[in-house]
């Protein structure tokens, strides 16, 4: 099975900037999760979209790049059936003319 959660929103402090450390910006989060269904054991979308909301809120990330490693590390222990997970945060708003993202897949069978 796969979860898409797609334009999770909310805002965060986010970034290297002196501003990106004094004011919440707003974050977009898209993710998806292949794991193994098996009767009835699945991962409830909604604990995985608040974990990563209340996660990114309390620790204050400085680059993209940690937030990512961090979060795929924390989810893994939190929802140990993941075997795939793809995750794109973007700052929509820090450049004028267009948004920025970070990506990266992790498979964890491997």
């Amino acid at each position: 099975m796969k979860i898409h959660i797609e334009a999770l929103h909310f805002t965060c402090i986010i970034g290297i900037l002196e501003h990106e450390r004094q004011n919440e910006q707003k974050v977009i989060i898209d993710v998806a999760i292949e794991y193994d269904f098996e009767d009835n054991v699945f991962i409830n979308y909604a604990e995985v979209a608040e974990f990563i909301k209340t996660d990114m809120q309390n620790k204050k990330y400085l680059l993209i790049e940690d937030a990512l490693q961090d979060l795929s590390r924390a989810l893994k222990n939190k929802f140990s059936k993941i075997n795939t997970l793809y995750l794109k945060i973007t700052k929509p708003s820090i450049l004028p003319d267009c948004k920025v993202s970070v990506s990266n897949i992790t498979n964890f069978q491997s």
